[in-house]
């Protein structure tokens, strides 16, 4: 989801699956003041439900900012059967990574 698709979200008051995993984090002055702005303006949400969906859009947002790095192993081939290169750079990694926590949170959960 991209960050500027939330207020809409925010407007219709939907909820995701949370964590049992609280993360306690210090905002600056003008951080706060924004996120108490965003709090006012969408009474439905809490600070903490904002945080949440603003951390997860950026990550989003962040992944999709990786650089593509073209490897030597095609993967498959375009509609015009141009051939298509494995992707060598972050996003990978990061996918993997993503999937290895999510695997583990969820299992950690499910106890």
């Amino acid at each position: 989801m991209k960050i500027r698709e939330l207020a809409e979200q925010w407007e219709q008051n939907a909820k995701g699956r949370l964590t049992e995993t609280a993360y306690a984090i210090h905002l600056d002055v003008e951080a706060a003041a924004r996120l108490a702005a965003i709090a006012e303006m969408y009474p439905k949400r809490t600070p903490e439900e904002l945080l949440g969906e603003l951390i997860g859009a950026a990550l989003e947002e962040l992944e999709a900012s990786f650089p593509y790095v073209r490897g030597q192993q095609v993967v498959a081939t375009d509609e015009e059967g141009n051939p298509l290169y494995e992707d060598v750079g972050p996003t990978p990694r990061f996918l993997e990574l993503s999937r290895h926590h999510l695997q583990e949170i969820s299992d950690r959960e499910d106890l």
